[in-house]
């Protein structure tokens, strides 16, 4: 099922790029380019399939079985942005032109030391290296990279700082996933590709686990009413797990106001939360945002998050250095 999968994409990637993106590539005079156009050919049909997802079948479920009623559209429409910036790949182009000669450089160090070589799928041949058994594999290993770089995000105040624009939405949809300061997902996605590479995940393996986990977490942050039950809660996550985690309060305090953590850091699965005593599977739906948007702070206001997309980026940096 796997090599189908992967051969039906690199069909479509294949077709796509010579009768789309290679043409205008020579068109504007980058025919040097075309290898690195090939593969962001892939990331850009990756994101298009994943809005098609969300439109023909995350959206209906939103309408179908609401949380709660939209009354911030305008909200929703600086979410569909950054949707859009992240999954048809405008952010990965922007970071490959300016931070991807560092990066090779890095991982140019790593190799030269040694690093880089290990293939965690051939711990067991015959076993780990099927296909399917090592997607498996690598998808639970960055997952637990994820949890934990999660609780970074909450844990540091500094990484707060940046991360809390993502909690600051009052009206979670299906869209708000990406809603991430910039160089927040510069972090958090440099650590997830260094890790990949130390463990050996494969080019195309990776794109899959991406879009496999964009996908489950668009899924998460959703308008929707939806539990798995008291065995699948505990399988894999939940838009009522994942919302608890962005509840008022609850998903990013561990002991009251003015302190940081909260419950329910997982990506996909919920085991890390369960193993490291940070789940919580209340049955309940809160509102959702930061306590500093809806009480009143020392100084007698409330903290804005910003309105549109470059008041929340600019109001992201400076609440990192502790200005904002």
């Amino acid at each position: 099922m796997i090599d189908w999968l992967t051969d039906a994409f690199s069909a479509m990637q294949g077709w796509f790029f010579e009768t789309a993106v290679q043409p205008l590539v020579y068109a504007v005079g980058l025919g040097g380019w075309t290898e690195d156009a090939f593969d962001a050919t892939g990331w850009l049909l990756v994101g298009m399939i994943q809005i098609l997802v969300l439109l023909a079948i995350i959206g209906p479920l939103q309408r179908w079985r609401s949380a709660e009623p939209v009354v911030d559209r305008h909200a929703i429409r600086i979410d569909v942005l950054y949707t859009l910036i992240h999954r048809l790949g405008l952010f990965r182009l922007a970071m490959f032109f300016t931070l991807q000669p560092f990066f090779d450089d890095a991982m140019g160090v790593l190799r030269t030391a040694g690093w880089g070589t290990f293939h965690l799928d051939e711990v067991w041949p015959g076993v780990t290296d099927i296909p399917w058994v090592a997607f498996a594999i690598y998808l639970v290993v960055l997952d637990f990279v994820g949890y934990w770089i999660h609780r970074g995000q909450h844990q540091f105040n500094w990484w707060w700082g940046l991360h809390s624009l993502h909690h600051s939405q009052r009206q979670m949809t299906m869209w708000s996933d990406d809603r991430n300061h910039l160089l927040d997902d510069i972090i958090h996605d440099a650590l997830i590709v260094i890790v990949a590479q130390l463990i050996g995940v494969a080019p195309g393996q990776f794109i899959a686990f991406v879009a496999f986990t964009q996908l489950s977490e668009s899924l998460q942050h959703a308008n929707l009413r939806l539990s798995f039950g008291a065995i699948g809660e505990r399988l894999w996550i939940s838009p009522r797990f994942h919302r608890l985690h962005h509840s008022i309060g609850l998903g990013h305090e561990s002991n009251g106001p003015t302190t940081l953590g909260g419950h329910n850091f997982g990506v996909l699965l919920p085991w890390w939360d369960m193993l490291f005593r940070t789940a919580n599977f209340d049955n309940r739906y809160d509102p959702t945002g930061i306590r500093d948007q809806v009480e009143p702070r020392a100084d007698g206001r409330v903290r804005d998050y910003g309105r549109g997309f470059w008041a929340q980026q600019w109001l992201g940096l400076k609440r990192m250095v502790g200005r904002g």
